[in-house]
Protein backbone atom coordinates (compact mmCIF):
# COMPACT_ATOMS: atom_id res chain seq x y z
CA UNK A 1 0.00 0.00 0.00
CA UNK A 2 1.57 3.39 -0.79
CA UNK A 3 2.82 5.32 1.92
CA UNK A 4 0.52 8.10 1.18
CA UNK A 5 -2.73 6.23 1.25
CA UNK A 6 -2.92 5.90 5.10
CA UNK A 7 -2.96 9.29 5.84
CA UNK A 8 -5.69 11.82 5.97
CA UNK A 9 -4.85 15.47 4.18
CA UNK A 10 -4.45 16.91 7.96
CA UNK A 11 -1.83 14.32 8.65
CA UNK A 12 -0.12 14.51 4.97
CA UNK A 13 -0.25 18.46 4.94
CA UNK A 14 1.47 18.01 8.87
CA UNK A 15 4.03 15.35 7.00
CA UNK A 16 5.26 18.35 4.19
CA UNK A 17 5.65 20.79 7.09
CA UNK A 18 7.49 18.91 9.22
CA UNK A 19 9.65 17.91 6.42
CA UNK A 20 10.14 21.74 5.62
CA UNK A 21 10.90 22.41 9.15
CA UNK A 22 13.52 19.82 9.55
CA UNK A 23 15.17 20.95 6.30
CA UNK A 24 15.35 24.60 7.07
CA UNK A 25 16.87 23.94 10.57
CA UNK A 26 19.43 21.70 9.02
CA UNK A 27 17.95 18.29 11.01
CA UNK A 28 18.58 14.68 10.52
CA UNK A 29 15.87 13.47 7.87
CA UNK A 30 13.94 9.93 7.02
CA UNK A 31 14.40 9.71 3.24
CA UNK A 32 10.72 10.35 2.14
CA UNK A 33 11.39 13.92 4.26
CA UNK A 34 13.90 13.79 2.14
CA UNK A 35 12.63 13.92 -1.08
CA UNK A 36 9.77 16.15 0.02
CA UNK A 37 12.08 18.95 1.27
CA UNK A 38 14.09 18.54 -2.03
CA UNK A 39 10.81 19.18 -4.02
CA UNK A 40 9.69 22.49 -1.82
CA UNK A 41 13.29 23.86 -2.42
CA UNK A 42 12.53 23.67 -5.89
CA UNK A 43 9.17 25.58 -4.92
CA UNK A 44 10.28 28.77 -3.31
CA UNK A 45 7.02 30.23 -3.51
CA UNK A 46 5.11 27.46 -1.36
CA UNK A 47 7.83 28.73 1.69
CA UNK A 48 5.78 31.37 3.22
CA UNK A 49 2.56 29.13 3.43
CA UNK A 50 4.49 25.74 4.62
CA UNK A 51 6.22 27.89 7.51
CA UNK A 52 2.48 28.51 8.10
CA UNK A 53 0.22 26.96 10.28
CA UNK A 54 -3.12 27.71 8.74
CA UNK A 55 -1.50 25.66 5.73
CA UNK A 56 -2.90 22.68 7.08
CA UNK A 57 -6.21 24.28 7.18
CA UNK A 58 -6.67 26.21 4.28
CA UNK A 59 -8.88 25.07 1.46
CA UNK A 60 -7.14 25.50 -2.26
CA UNK A 61 -10.47 25.16 -4.54
CA UNK A 62 -10.87 26.11 -8.07
CA UNK A 63 -13.09 28.37 -7.18
CA UNK A 64 -11.40 29.99 -5.29
CA UNK A 65 -8.39 30.54 -7.78
CA UNK A 66 -5.37 29.38 -5.50
CA UNK A 67 -3.42 26.53 -6.99
CA UNK A 68 -3.56 23.76 -3.87
CA UNK A 69 0.75 23.31 -3.50
CA UNK A 70 0.48 19.82 -1.45
CA UNK A 71 -1.27 18.36 -4.70
CA UNK A 72 1.15 20.28 -6.88
CA UNK A 73 4.10 18.99 -4.85
CA UNK A 74 2.60 15.34 -4.58
CA UNK A 75 2.21 15.43 -8.55
CA UNK A 76 6.27 15.95 -8.77
CA UNK A 77 6.71 12.79 -5.75
CA UNK A 78 4.48 10.38 -7.65
CA UNK A 79 6.51 11.12 -10.92
CA UNK A 80 9.61 11.11 -9.09
CA UNK A 81 8.22 7.49 -7.90
CA UNK A 82 7.25 6.58 -11.73
CA UNK A 83 10.42 7.46 -12.84
CA UNK A 84 12.77 5.65 -10.65
CA UNK A 85 11.07 2.18 -11.12
CA UNK A 86 10.05 2.85 -14.40
CA UNK A 87 6.33 2.46 -13.99
CA UNK A 88 4.68 2.83 -15.98
CA UNK A 89 7.22 1.14 -18.49
CA UNK A 90 8.68 3.70 -20.64
CA UNK A 91 7.88 6.45 -18.67
CA UNK A 92 11.80 6.89 -17.04
CA UNK A 93 12.80 7.38 -20.94
CA UNK A 94 10.17 9.98 -21.83
CA UNK A 95 11.02 11.73 -18.46
CA UNK A 96 14.84 11.01 -19.93
CA UNK A 97 13.94 12.70 -23.73
CA UNK A 98 11.79 15.37 -22.08
CA UNK A 99 14.79 16.34 -20.31
CA UNK A 100 17.17 16.91 -22.78
CA UNK A 101 14.53 18.40 -24.64
CA UNK A 102 13.69 20.68 -22.32
CA UNK A 103 17.49 21.39 -20.37
CA UNK A 104 16.01 20.28 -17.28
CA UNK A 105 14.16 17.23 -14.70
CA UNK A 106 11.85 19.73 -13.23
CA UNK A 107 10.84 21.30 -16.15
CA UNK A 108 10.41 17.84 -17.46
CA UNK A 109 8.29 16.90 -14.48
CA UNK A 110 6.12 20.52 -14.98
CA UNK A 111 5.23 19.22 -18.51
CA UNK A 112 4.74 15.83 -16.77
CA UNK A 113 2.53 16.93 -14.52
CA UNK A 114 -1.16 17.64 -15.90
CA UNK A 115 -0.94 14.55 -17.61
CA UNK A 116 -0.86 12.51 -14.60
CA UNK A 117 -3.57 14.76 -12.78
CA UNK A 118 -5.48 13.95 -16.15
CA UNK A 119 -5.20 10.31 -15.34
CA UNK A 120 -5.78 10.52 -11.42
CA UNK A 121 -8.61 12.49 -11.92
CA UNK A 122 -10.48 10.34 -14.79
CA UNK A 123 -9.72 7.69 -12.73
CA UNK A 124 -11.29 8.34 -9.42
CA UNK A 125 -14.43 10.02 -11.79
CA UNK A 126 -14.48 6.28 -13.15
CA UNK A 127 -13.75 4.49 -9.64
CA UNK A 128 -11.40 2.57 -11.25
CA UNK A 129 -7.11 2.34 -11.49
CA UNK A 130 -5.91 4.75 -13.96
CA UNK A 131 -5.45 3.85 -17.39
CA UNK A 132 -1.33 3.34 -17.81
CA UNK A 133 -1.54 2.91 -21.52
CA UNK A 134 -3.59 5.95 -21.90
CA UNK A 135 -1.00 8.19 -19.69
CA UNK A 136 1.66 7.20 -21.44
CA UNK A 137 -0.04 7.86 -24.75
CA UNK A 138 -0.65 11.37 -23.15
CA UNK A 139 2.73 11.50 -21.86
CA UNK A 140 4.22 10.51 -25.65
CA UNK A 141 2.41 13.37 -27.23
CA UNK A 142 4.08 16.03 -25.11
Amino acid sequence: MPVFAQHNREQLRRMYLEAWRKYSAAQPLEPLEGQIAAVIAEHREYVPLLESPAAIEADFTPEGGRENPFLHLGLHLAIREQVATDRPAGIARIHRDLTHRLGDAHAAEHAMLERLAEALWEAQRRGELPDEQHYLQRLQAL
